[in-house]
């Protein structure tokens, strides 16, 4: 394990790691610890009762937040046609097909932090599943990030609102940004959570047996993480 700076160490100092703390508590200490002079990402890390070797116990969702994610998000939309004048209307960063995925492929283009596209484009993305799939950015029926037309305003709308997209790691966990640490105010952080924890408990699949929701921890980026009562956590509601 890697030697940790004075300040992390300083932080975690705070923090009491044998402790399950209540939500309030926990986004109250978040800011606490939080060190960084960057505004640091508020980050929620889910430990669940799943085995995701298993095809039908793989968990993915979307969760729009309440209060946005505190980060500019840039759009690309592969779409061609009518569809890409919507896609250009509801204000997309970037849309076209063939000039980004030659783009991207050719030049490793990868300036966008989000990726949508219309099921008549699909066929031509899927080359790029070799690329975008490992940076969480391929466009997926599962991930809502394959649009009809007429959808286009809606998403877009929501991506720039806060819509987060998660999905299980090999490992069972979930790891999922949900705001900003200095910046947001502890109810909007709490709100956000709530919003994070009721997508997750929707997302549940019918395969799962016993707990679900293992270990929930919120951090700072490049911060200790603090344990949340995984029971607490649950039953967070969106006001």
């Amino acid at each position: 394990m890697p030697k940790r700076g004075k300040k992390y160490r300083e932080a975690l100092q705070k923090v009491d790691r044998t402790r399950n703390y209540s939500p309030e508590e926990a986004i109250r200490l978040l800011k606490e610890v939080a060190y960084t002079k960057f505004d640091p990402t508020a980050e929620v890390h889910i430990r669940l009762g799943v085995d995701p070797r298993h095809s039908d116990q793989q968990v993915r969702g979307v969760v729009v937040l309440p209060h946005g994610t505190g980060k500019e998000r840039k759009i690309l939309v592969f779409a061609e046609g009518e569809d890409a004048r919507i896609a250009e209307e509801a204000g997309a960063d970037y849309v076209g097909s063939d000039e980004y995925i030659q783009k991207i492929q050719k030049e490793g283009w990868l300036d966008f932090d989000v990726a949508l596209a219309t099921p008549q484009v699909m066929g031509k993305v899927a080359r790029l599943g070799r690329i975008l799939g490992p940076r969480g950015l391929m466009p997926s029926p599962k991930a809502g990030t394959v649009v009809r037309g007429e959808d286009l305003p809606r998403v877009i709308e929501e991506v720039r609102k806060g819509r987060v997209e998660f999905r299980v790691d090999r490992s069972g966990n979930l790891h999922i940004p949900f705001g900003k640490v200095r910046s947001f105010s502890e109810q909007q952080l709490l709100e956000n959570l709530a919003a994070v924890m009721e997508a997750v408990l929707r997302a549940r699949p019918s395969a799962a047996k016993g707990a679900y929701i293992r270990r929930v921890v919120v951090a700072p980026t490049m911060g200790p993480g603090i344990r949340v009562d995984p029971a607490e956590a649950a039953a967070l509601q969106v006001p």
